[in-house]
């Protein structure tokens, strides 16, 4: 299974990062509906989903990070 992270959506595209640094461009319509920035994509047996669980880790250690640095 492969992760990817949202990184950016452009019009009808979205740019995807690999955990190896590259990146794809595909179309939105082609990925789960709502996806937005910084969300975690699992790609498996031809499909891509939402990891909720991967995603709310990384927005809360991101929260973390910040509050650590405006404290």
């Amino acid at each position: 299974m492969k992760r990817f992270t949202v990184d950016r959506i452009e019009e009808d595209k979205a740019v995807l990062e690999c955990e190896n640094g590259e990146c794809v461009t595909l179309e939105v319509k082609s990925l789960p509906k709502n996806i937005k920035e910084g969300d975690v994509l699992c790609f498996e047996e031809n499909s891509y989903f939402l990891d909720k669980e991967e995603t709310e880790k990384r927005r809360q250690k991101i929260k973390s990070l910040m509050d650590s640095l405006f404290d």
